[in-house]
């Protein structure tokens, strides 16, 4: 039995939540922002290749794109490989949506924690920083303990693949 309840997910839900519905008021959606995301971490990336990232369809890429290159977030640029390709960056205002998106849920996390005493602030820090680092662990080498754990629960083999 889950001692947590999923309490981080539900608190964790209740956040992205709050965040997208204020960002929904500035005329961003969840999956815009997403795709701003996407090409600030890979700048040159083309149309196709967010395609496979977020598994959208062409024509939901091409619109997003062309949606967030009127409102400003994305430019495009001709590929200087190929030019029937263009490239997508994201622009200075994609940066200012990120940082707002990061003062939204700033703000959504000192409310939740107001509350509580310094002390019993600190404390929580330090255990959620402890849960962090674990996860953070376990990531990097593709969950190998958890994925273990959910296949003996269902009786499949693990994945050569994720227990390296």
């Amino acid at each position: 039995m889950d001692i947590t309840d999923r309490k981080i997910s539900k608190i964790a839900r209740g956040g992205r939540r709050f965040s997208t519905r204020m960002m929904r008021r500035e005329g961003i959606g969840s999956a815009e922002f997403d795709f701003i995301i996407t090409v600030r971490h890979h700048p040159g990336i083309t149309q196709a290749e967010l395609c496979q990232k977020l598994d959208l369809d062409k024509g939901a890429a091409a619109r997003l794109s062309t949606r967030l290159e009127e409102k400003g977030y994305l430019r495009r640029e001709d590929d200087p490989k190929d030019g029937r390709r263009q490239l997508l960056f994201a622009t200075e205002r994609s940066e200012e949506l990120r940082n707002s998106k990061s003062h939204l849920e700033g703000l959504f996390y000192e409310w939740l924690v107001e509350d509580l005493s310094q002390g019993e602030r600190e404390e929580l820090a330090r255990l959620l920083g402890i849960l962090e680092e674990k996860c953070q662990s376990e990531r990097r080498e593709h969950f190998p303990t958890v994925t273990r754990r959910a296949q003996e629960g269902t009786g499949g083999e693990p994945d050569r693949e994720e227990t390296r």
